[in-house]
């Protein structure tokens, strides 16, 4: 379900989110997480230290044809993954789990999704009641109730509605609605000129005719069917608001009665859509985007009844295409690989592994944890993650340019905020909701559609701050602004990212650093803005903030100067939050690392110091080969900056790390005039 806290969240998590891996995983063990053979030691470290760090694991790790990234982080995924692979299979051929048991539910989704005979042979028809009340509109005035409709099933289309704590009062859970509805990942590629944007365009066309051709629509029809989806998208992408615009919580923070809404978008019926998603109690709302639904609202009255069915026919498929027969999982990688430049489909397993880990994904972690991760893991996880708040705490104490009332507000805030490692305290339940051997997409259907429903249902009740917004098993981490909680699973605490048997060098350096990252969210210029207690609050004292926000502008102007394959920017406005909670994040580790009582008997390995390899796993962290198409892809829409930066830039804004290494200016890993903020 699309959300705003997940939107944001996307924004403030360790790695962007939805990675899969390919079906080869590098061996991870080390008896101390030195991994020399990453090296390349043909690179100085003072030149590029990502390559330095990684070009070994470069050389010996091409990205496989089914990917279009592969490194470190995905083949840790992938070592998730094949664990879990075998739980779910085990539990598909037990005919004896209890109806309506998780293990019956994890292993007959499995078993749904595998059976491609049945999925092949079923074709579209798991979908043909959704089309045929789509064909039943007959008037205009019925497209919200439609829309309503759609919301509960998982499609976003031309909008989605959902929950959010809201910005003012954290206390409370409102209803909210954002802009969505776009086939492309994102509006630039709808409007940016280019060849490559045009090619991209061109293509999707193409994609969606051959879509309609596939539902049985003559290709004459199809192609005037695609122009038409092409055309309104490109209507609501210029009514959308650009993902640099949407970092600003202020700018998505418009709440409004509903009677105020229906005055600005009369043609949406408010009231109707409220009903629709099963609340029609509901009688104001967060309008995170209103000129979307102005956008919204003119097309109701200038786009034809026809096209508007054209559009939600496509939408609807285009959700669930993964998940039906091959030809139209074939036509939905068509395109996915002009986005991503990915060879081929990955294997059928891991497809509905991720679906499953979707639908039913906390029930797999409970197995997960009590399988793989045992508390001696949570407790030295634990104490590191104490331990980088302590280094925090101490930063903030000392911060020259900081005020002492900013300091002692940024000081409560650190102490209020709630530090969640490997798994929540009370595991989802999912006895409501319904899984069984028959149709995959009907499965994913109704699992959609308890989770949408579990969502909506928090509206008006008070904050849930057990729930978690990432499953157990998650390679990935993430901090909350409004619940004010920093959030590590139990996926991401494995080799060769971490391993509490190795030296402290290589857990500070790669997991310590990641902790830092997710700390230092509270405190970029997003989590900046939200108080101890999750609201929208200006803390700070004028000067403070007037010296806070000229780093936070080094820092983007520093992020525009890089490019991508074929001479594409970063947009430095679009990564200012990770790349902040990069640096500030591994400093942290370091000095949290510096403070550890066992520093002083650090040893030097390999002829490298601690501090080194420190520095060095770090940049390990990062070790990643990326296809040109999906690179540029990325810097379009993802707000993480590419790895290659996320090594380099950072590490050329600290001197600890120069000193490490005897880098001596001038160098490309000295940055003469560097980026300072925490």
């Amino acid at each position: 379900m699309l959300s705003i806290r997940r939107a944001l969240l996307a924004a403030l998590c360790l790695y962007p989110l939805g990675i899969l891996a390919a079906d080869q995983a590098p061996d991870f063990s080390s008896p101390d997480g030195q991994y020399p053979d990453w090296l390349d030691r043909n690179v100085k470290p003072g030149v590029d230290f990502f390559h330095f760090s990684n070009g070994g694991w470069l050389k010996a790790n091409p990205i496989p044809p089914d990917r279009s990234e592969w490194g470190a982080y995905v083949a840790v995924d992938l070592q998730n993954q094949r664990f879990i692979h075998g739980m779910v299979e085990k539990a598909s051929h037990d005919t004896t789990a209890a109806p309506g048991s998780a293990e019956q539910k994890v292993g007959d989704f499995y078993a749904s999704g595998m059976d491609e005979k049945a999925v092949n042979s079923a074709g579209i028809k798991p979908l043909q009641p959704e089309l045929e009340r789509i064909a039943k509109i007959s008037a205009i005035e019925q497209l919200p109730d439609e829309f309503a409709h759609l919301q509960m099933i998982g499609v976003s289309a031309p909008f989605g509605l959902m929950q959010m704590q809201d910005y003012k009062d954290s206390s409370k859970v409102i209803a909210a609605a954002m802009q969505a509805g776009l086939g492309l990942p994102d509006r630039d590629f709808y409007l940016q000129s280019g060849e490559r944007s045009a090619k991209i365009r061109a293509e999707y066309i193409k994609h969606v005719a051959r879509t309609f051709t596939l539902l049985g629509d003559s290709p004459a029809l199809a192609q005037t069917e695609a122009k038409a989806v092409m055309a309104l998208e490109t209507s609501l992408a210029k009514g959308s608001m650009t993902d640099v615009a949407m970092r600003d919580p202020q700018a998505i923070y418009h709440p409004m009665d509903i009677a105020n809404i229906n005055a600005q978008t009369p043609r949406l019926h408010w009231q109707n859509l409220m009903a629709g998603i099963g609340h029609p109690e509901i009688q104001g709302l967060n309008i995170a985007t209103p000129d979307f639904f102005k956008t919204v609202n003119e097309q109701l009255a200038h786009t034809s009844l026809n096209d508007w069915k054209t559009y939600l026919r496509w939408q609807l498929v285009q959700t669930y295409a993964p998940y039906l027969s091959q030809s139209f999982v074939d036509e939905n990688f068509r395109m996915a690989s002009v986005l991503t430049g990915q060879k081929q489909q990955k294997p059928r397993w891991q497809r509905v592994l991720r679906a499953e880990d979707s639908a039913l994904g906390f029930a797999i972690g409970k197995i997960y944890v009590e399988q793989k991760f045992p508390p001696s893991y949570k407790q030295a996880a634990t104490q590191m993650v104490d331990q980088i708040r302590d280094a925090m705490r101490q930063d903030l104490k000392t911060l020259a340019w900081m005020t002492p009332a900013t300091r002692e507000a940024a000081i409560k805030k650190l102490d209020m905020m709630e530090l969640r490692v490997g798994y929540p305290d009370q595991w989802r339940d999912y006895s409501s909701l319904q899984i069984d051997r028959g149709p995959y997409a009907l499965n994913v259907m109704r699992a959609t559609t308890f989770e949408v429903q579990r969502q909506l249902a928090k509206i008006g009740k008070p904050v849930d701050r057990s729930d978690w917004d990432m499953t157990p098993q998650t390679v990935n981490a993430y901090y909350d602004p409004s619940m004010n909680n920093l959030n590590i699973p139990a996926g991401i605490l494995q080799p060769p990212l971490y391993d509490p048997s190795w030296p402290d060098s290589v857990n500070y350096g790669n997991t310590g650093a990641t902790i830092g990252h997710e700390m230092t969210h509270g405190f970029d210029d997003q989590g900046a803005q939200f108080d101890g207690h999750g609201n929208l609050s200006n803390w700070w004292a004028a000067s403070d903030l007037k010296k806070f926000q000229g780093g936070v502008a080094c820092i983007a102007n520093q992020y525009s100067q890089y490019t991508v394959d074929g001479g594409v920017h970063v947009q430095g406005k679009l990564v200012t939050g990770e790349a902040i909670a990069d640096q500030g994040g591994l400093l942290l580790a370091l000095r949290a690392f510096h403070a550890q009582p066992a520093f002083a008997q650090a040893k030097t390995i390999d002829g490298y110091t601690p501090d080194q390899q420190f520095f060095i796993a770090y940049g390990h962290s990062w070790a990643m080969a990326t296809r040109p198409e999906t690179a540029k892809t990325r810097v379009t829409t993802d707000p993480h900056p590419p790895e290659l930066y996320r090594t380099n830039g950072v590490l050329a804004n600290l001197p600890e790390f120069q000193q490490a290494f005897g880098v001596a200016p001038p160098s490309p890993m000295i940055k003469p005039d560097r980026c300072v903020i925490w």
